[in-house]
């Protein structure tokens, strides 16, 4: 929890039971996964209370917001480089650690310098192919 309050986050009770969810968490949770699991212990806490606390995390360097589902945004509370590896069917997230070289042309580029890159692979997980 060190690390959250060196990053200037008031550390809540209800903060810290978010903080507690995500911990090592691998799930890629919602706003919403993480309100139904912290409101069990929470039962008060409001879900604006976990939204703005994924936003000031976000912000802070925290966690990654995942837009690969259009449906709802997903939080990644590892924040080191990394892939993913999503299932098609249930919207499985994974994650994937490698560096894999794409070579981008220069006049790909339009100027930019590249920093860095994010892959997502998509197939289906054993569970959503096995029901095919």
């Amino acid at each position: 929890m060190e690390k959250y309050k060196d990053i200037g986050l008031k550390l809540t009770p209800q903060r810290l039971a978010i903080l507690d969810y995500l911990d090592g968490n691998k799930e890629h949770p919602s706003a919403e996964d993480i309100y139904k699991a912290v409101s069990k212990r929470f039962p008060t806490m409001s879900f604006a209370t976990v939204y703005n606390t994924l936003e000031t995390l976000r912000q802070k360097g925290g966690v990654l917001e995942l837009t690969i589902d259009p449906a709802k945004k997903r939080f990644d509370p590892n924040t080191e480089p990394h892939h993913h590896l999503i299932c098609v069917g249930c919207k499985k997230i994974l994650d994937i650690h490698g560096s894999y070289r794409l070579p981008l042309p220069d006049e790909k580029r339009e100027g930019f310098e590249l920093i860095g890159n994010h892959i997502e692979f998509y197939g289906l997980c054993p569970k959503c192919k096995k029901g095919r």
